[in-house]
């Protein structure tokens, strides 16, 4: 179940349409295939041994996808890291890599074909964690957990053989890479963005031969909704993931004419593990004792799986009588106050319904008295002014009073990961 059986395969039998467009150009699934030649003649001619870890530093765009696919035809391992890091943080994701492929020219060989090693090799792609709560710690993704990811996620969300999905995210970044992946297997075409860009994407929503799928977090949904998204003719659905989605927002886009799936998924499980609600078809989903879900699924890397055979997630929810999984947040986040839970996505919800609030965050503070008090942070709409009391006031008419914040203060903007989720710990 190797990745590359399926770049040949499109190479082969899709091999006029188009594989990646960028706004530098587009690259036919036949391209693709002979660039990946290029790139892992390249990979052999420099004696890597098969499954050697080659570090990918480029942003979203025609290289990247010819780097990626080189390095997996040529049986080694790919590990993309944000070149927008720093070189710190670079340095801790390429560890162990015995080379990088950071520009075109380092990819070069023009040189005749090299026999590719024969070698299967298990791991197909390192990938890290966002690390919203902690250090981002890498995960090894097989060929076949991204094989039954992009199986599970075809059948949940319909396959179109003219698909156009459009990726705003880094493809370090799961959630971006795997739309890369899924067009491979598809013989579909992934549109790839350098960067979010809510006007632009706006427009080519709004294009009659427009995308048919993008993936987006809250925070872009809500961004692309005040750049004047309305009634995209092509789009048949805005997958939406990355962290709670306020009951609101998902109106407001309904209002618009924006059809929204929404998507719960992490690294750990090469991306999806319930989309639309219900699990994927390979996958299953139990709640603990404790509320803590967990997941088995071949989608699962085999790394992160407990000694009991589940994925311990670490976020809480509850599955409804129809199946369907309820995230109702981290573990980790959960707020004690009083002796009183408190989930701050919950509180977060609350105060998104308020008619100048943007969006919000909530943090637990040490606090002498109740042990820990509820913090909110919020990010008003343009021109809008409220007091904190009158928010305040609003969450106590919506929760109990245990969740209502203890103090709200005022931000331009919420610290947030590459790829869009919150960093709590930074607030």
């Amino acid at each position: 179940m190797l990745l590359d059986a399926w770049l040949k395969r499109a190479g082969a039998e899709h091999r006029s349409v188009p594989g990646v467009v960028t706004d530098r150009g587009t690259l036919t699934w036949g391209m693709l295939d002979q660039d990946a030649d290029r790139v892992a003649r390249r990979l052999v001619a420099d004696e890597l041994l098969p499954g050697s870890r080659i570090g990918i530093v480029m942003p979203p765009g025609l290289e990247f996808a010819c780097a990626l696919f080189g390095v997996l035809r040529a049986g080694s391992i790919a590990v993309p890291v944000d070149p927008r890091l720093g070189p710190d943080d670079r340095a801790v994701r390429l560890a162990g890599c015995h080379t990088v492929l950071e520009e075109r020219a380092s990819m070069a060989h023009p040189g005749a074909a090299v026999r590719l090693a024969d070698e299967e090799p298990t791991t197909a792609i390192v990938v890290h964690t966002s690390g919203t709560t902690s250090t981002p710690t890498p995960v090894e993704l097989t060929h076949a957990n991204w094989w039954w990811s992009a199986a599970g996620s075809a059948v949940a969300l319909g396959h179109d053989p003219r698909e156009r999905w459009l990726c705003a995210m880094p493809l370090s970044h799961v959630g971006g890479l795997s739309i890369l992946i899924r067009a491979m297997i598809g013989g579909t075409t992934a549109i790839l963005h350098p960067q979010f860009d809510a006007e632009r994407i706006a427009r080519d929503l709004a294009s009659p031969d427009g995308p048919t799928l993008i993936s987006v977090v809250p925070t872009m949904l809500a961004r692309l909704l005040d750049a004047g998204l309305q009634r995209p003719p092509s789009l048949r659905a805005a997958v939406v993931g990355g962290g709670p989605i306020p009951p609101a927002l998902l109106e407001r886009a309904a209002a618009a004419g924006v059809r929204c799936v929404t998507t719960y998924g992490m690294t750990e499980a090469c991306s999806q593990i319930t989309t639309g609600g219900p699990p994927l078809f390979c996958t299953r989903v139990r709640i603990a004792p404790d509320g803590e879900i967990l997941v088995r699924s071949p989608t699962v890397a085999p790394g992160a799986v407990a000694e009991d055979g589940w994925l311990h997630t670490g976020d809480l929810g509850h599955l409804d009588e129809e199946g369907t999984l309820h995230v109702t947040g981290r573990a980790a986040d959960t707020i004690i106050t009083g002796g009183e839970n408190v989930a701050p996505a919950e509180v977060e919800a609350a105060l998104e319904t308020h008619p100048a609030v943007a969006e919000a965050a909530v943090h637990a503070r040490p606090d002498d008295e109740w042990g820990e008090a509820v913090i909110a942070t919020v990010v008003l709409r343009d021109g809008m002014r409220v007091d904190p009391d009158e928010l305040r006031a609003h969450v106590r008419a919506r929760l109990a009073p245990f969740k209502v914040p203890k103090a709200i203060t005022f931000a331009a903007a919420l610290p947030r990961t590459p790829s869009g989720k919150l960093l709590r710990r930074d607030l």
